[in-house]
């Protein structure tokens, strides 16, 4: 890789495509541009070298196939769909709408709700005007909203629904550079209000110069668009993703897993605030002229299965928790089955987990019994689920349990685990389909370059083999909007930026996390340990946890505080107590009648009491040192849940609301 940030020759002069002069790789100015690392020639075809910007992306695909369907989404029980053609005419139109509303060139534009071509429109509406286009999680509360507002100067915010306007009102007062709201589904009650159609009539009586005006005064290496991290650790964080991050990054995708020009199809439904979603619906399926179908609203409430069957997606991408939650109906599914269809399904999964592990291993397989069984079993399983023409499967966003990944190998579908951040605009790592090992987070994506720094503090601790994660490349963000100090603490002297992640390599060159800096545990004794390793341990100890946090810092000793896995309210998200039905299962195996939460904690249950115990004795004799040892742990009465303030949208876990919120119990663990 050329580290020079040289420019490409023959460049244009005006935007939005011309490279702006630059001294830095970095910036927290959405205004400054910045440096290209540009890759060597042999690293990627040319088309993917050439910087462009996210307008001219979506231009060239609307020239190359204009009448290709690029937006699809049911409503009144029926499909409507827009063109490339029509999907760059509704961009422009927003856009024009959005100068006129007062959207000023660097400030931001909010989107709340859930995903539709509206917020697809004023996302890239939002680019095409100089704006800086910003997600907003539809979980998020109103001061959460305020702080991502009021954080990116926003001047409109795009709402879904009443719901969503009701917490914008509640602060609109605290957001001085607020101009407009916009509400994209639904008549808008509020007075002040514009509705969707309103905001596409400002738009239509608008003339193209201001536009094209804006056009030209874009280029690759400016800021257009922010994702802001979960919160986990302190404050929210601006991620400035470029231009050319973000097609550099998409069409990089397009060319390592093959996608076909014309021919992919996604069903749109994780949370577009989140950098997966949105570089992978947004502009990986532009950057390869595929098409979109938006799931219902309700998709994780049992609707998605629908959509699925409808649009015949050839790639999924899920994050854990939903190939957790499609795991555990089929397991509901086969449970209910008896006799010879029973007796089949069993003798098929074991065939296929078999077939696809000697794969996996180069060894030979029974491939008359694969066949057999994908023919009677896992194309009918895969026609049921919507995945009958589905070839490529992604999860990402945290690893996936072992038992999840054996459970969709035994059903022929090979579930390829990516590893990514907001910082590296969604991917840097990734298993495909020359290179798959279940367990890993895949090999460096062509373009993309991971070193592993040995030398970072806390790494021997977690992983003395492996090093911190550190990337370079045109993936890698801009910096944090208005956090210089922030973005210099993230990046050294050479340009690499540090992840905080700590892993390894194994033999193959596939790399595997094993822990996280920021959440390494100081015992009162020195001793550093890594949390990440020991709950995993754990919970692959007692699959009946849903969490597992371990409590340590600056304590004589190990203790943890760990959740049930129970069902969830659908509505509202809320855990609820009666617990899933592996885990009452779990509860039988070991001689208990428990069904709820509070079945477990009333007494408490001593049967479930000591399987947790013992449990916890054999991950204690494969601990690491004394040290490592877990003394205490207490069973909570709820599990973890965004309502709750535990977990993030990301669904990774808040360390610091958790101590807070259990405080009192905390302190009991620790009381003699």
């Amino acid at each position: 890789m050329s580290s020079n940030g040289e420019e490409p020759s023959e460049e244009p002069s005006t935007g939005p495509d011309r490279i702006l002069p630059a001294t830095e790789y970095t910036s927290s100015d959405p205004m400054e541009p910045v440096k290209l690392w540009m890759p060597d020639k042999d690293c990627c075809p040319e088309d993917i070298r050439k910087p462009v910007s996210v307008p001219t992306l979506l231009t060239q695909t609307a020239s190359k196939a204009g009448d290709q369907p690029a937006l699809c989404v049911k409503r009144g029980g029926v499909w409507i769909s827009w063109t490339y053609k029509e999907y760059l005419a509704e961009v422009r139109t927003v856009a024009k709408a959005f100068i006129k509303l007062g959207l000023t060139p660097g400030h931001g534009v909010g989107i709340i709700g859930f995903n539709s071509p509206e917020w697809f429109f004023s996302d890239l509406g939002c680019v095409f005007a100089g704006g800086l286009a910003a997600g907003i999680y539809p979980t998020n509360s109103a001061e959460a909203c305020q702080y991502t507002l009021a954080h990116c100067r926003a001047n409109i915010v795009i709402v879904e629904d009443h719901t969503q306007l009701s917490k914008i009102l509640a602060i609109r007062d605290k957001l001085p550079n607020l101009l407009h709201i916009v509400q994209y589904s639904g008549e808008p009650t509020e007075a002040g209000v514009l509705s969707w159609s309103q905001l596409m009539e400002v738009g239509k009586k608008e003339k193209d110069t201001e536009l094209e005006a804006r056009l030209k005064n874009l280029a690759p290496n400016l800021c257009c668009h922010l994702v802001y991290t979960s919160g986990t650790t302190g404050p929210p964080k601006g991620v400035m993703l470029s231009h050319d991050n973000l097609t550099f990054t998409a069409r990089t995708l397009v060319e390592h897993y093959g996608l076909t020009w014309g021919e992919e199809r996604l069903v749109s439904y994780l949370p577009l605030s989140h950098v997966a979603a949105n570089i992978m619906d947004l502009f990986m399926f532009t950057s390869c002229a595929g098409t979109i179908y938006f799931a219902n609203r309700d998709a994780l409430k049992g609707t998605l299965i629908s959509t699925l069957k409808e649009a015949k997606p050839t790639i999924f991408f899920g994050v854990p928790r939903v190939w957790e939650k499609v795991r555990e109906k089929m397991l509901l599914v086969g449970k209910a089955n008896t006799g010879i269809k029973k007796a089949v399904g069993i003798w098929a999964k074991k065939t296929g987990l078999e077939h696809n592990k000697a794969r996996l291993s180069g060894r030979k397989s029974a491939k008359l019994s694969y066949k057999l069984a994908d023919k009677i079993v896992f194309s009918k399983i895969k026609d049921e689920l919507g995945f009958s023409q589905t070839h490529s499967f992604f999860s990402a966003a945290a690893p996936l349990a072992q038992e999840v990944i054996d459970y969709f190998l035994s059903l022929n579908i090979r579930i390829w685990e990516i590893y990514g951040m907001s910082e590296i605009s969604g991917p840097q790592t990734g298993n495909d389909n020359t290179n798959y090992r279940p367990g890993t987070i895949g090999k460096d994506l062509a373009g993309f370059h991971t070193k592993l720094d040995r030398n970072s503090a806390g790494v021997s601790e977690i992983c003395p083999e492996g090093g911190e994660l550190c990337m370079r490349g045109r993936n890698v963000f801009m910096g944090y909007l208005g956090n210089q100090e922030k973005t210099l603490e993230v990046f050294d002297g050479d340009g690499w930026h540090h992840s905080g992640d700590v892993g390894k390599q194994d033999q193959d060159g596939f790399f595997i996390i094993t822990g996280r800096i920021k959440e390494i545990l100081i015992t009162a004794g020195g001793e550093n340990v890594p949390p990440f390793i020991i709950e995993n341990m754990v919970k692959n100890e007692l699959p009946c946890l849903s969490h597992v946090m371990l409590i340590g810092d600056r304590k004589k000793f190990l203790s943890c505080l760990v959740t049930l896995k129970v069902e969830v309210d659908q509505e509202t998200l809320e855990p609820r107590s009666k617990m899933t039905d592996d885990t009452i299962e779990w509860c039988k195996s070991v001689g208990s009648k428990a069904e709820t939460v509070e079945d477990v904690l009333t007494g408490p249950d001593v049967a479930v009491m000591d399987a947790i115990q013992k449990g916890m004795d054999r991950y204690n004799k494969r601990a690491t040192s004394n040290a490592q040892r877990i003394q205490k742990w207490m069973i909570l009465p709820a599990d973890f849940s965004i309502p709750g303030g535990e977990i993030g949208p990301t669904m990774k876990v808040k360390r610091h609301a958790v101590l807070k919120k259990y405080q009192e119990k905390v302190e009991k663990l620790y009381e003699s």
